[in-house]
């Protein structure tokens, strides 16, 4: 299965990506573990992290059921990095098209960050996997009804920044396929079995079974 759709697969199985920003090597794996124990399997690292490649390394090894790979990816040299690393993704906050080509080359899976039609278009011309809406707290929920409106129905919407247990669901109900969930989620330092109780209701609110 090729990175793509092994993204998609795994996003329709469990629709919440993992964002480790900060995240130093040595708590890598004890946290990494905690998200696989709570139903994740994507997991990115942000390349302003602390030794982010040699995160990635450690995840990818240690995870193997898991998709792993890195946040912040800005130029095509970090993608060509990061598939040395051992990554299986990269994601960005914005759309430049010469990492999205780069990342279809080298067979990532890729998530640029877009907020209009226009770059939603674009990306996915370039070959994007996915769509990072981002910053969520700039795009409504009826912005995401109104880009779902004229998207392929097939294209995989993912609201990023800002997101909570308490929102997700008016996302969901606009059209959103998943979400990245970032300092909700993990923040520096944090131990690895709080990372896992913040997991674990992650979870249950996209199981619908939270009541915020």
């Amino acid at each position: 299965m090729n990175a793509a759709r092994r993204f998609r697969t795994l996003l329709e199985r469990f629709p919440l990506v993992a964002i480790l920003r900060g995240i130093t090597p040595g708590e890598a794996v004890p946290v990494g573990r905690s998200l696989a124990d709570a139903g994740f399997r994507l997991v990115e690292v942000p390349l302003n992290s602390p030794q982010p490649l040699v995160s990635i390394t450690a995840l990818a090894q240690k995870l193997p059921d898991a998709m792993v790979g890195a946040g912040t990816v800005l130029t095509a040299q970090q993608v060509r990095e990061v598939h040395a690393a051992g990554g299986q993704m990269v994601v960005a906050p914005n759309f430049n098209i010469a990492v999205v080509e780069e990342a279809v080359k080298l067979g990532l899976a890729c998530v640029p960050g877009i907020a209009t039609p226009s770059e939603a278009f674009a990306a996915l011309d370039a070959g994007a996997t996915a769509l990072k809406l981002f910053p969520a707290e700039m795009i409504a929920p009826a912005a995401v009804k109104a880009m779902r409106a004229v998207l392929p129905a097939d294209v995989l919407l993912m609201p990023v920044g800002g997101i909570g247990t308490a929102n997700m669901g008016a996302y969901r109900d606009a059209g959103a396929n998943g979400f990245g969930i970032g300092s909700a989620l993990y923040a520096p330092g944090l131990p690895a079995g709080e990372v896992l109780e913040r997991a674990r209701n992650f979870a249950a609110a996209c199981a619908g079974t939270l009541r915020a």
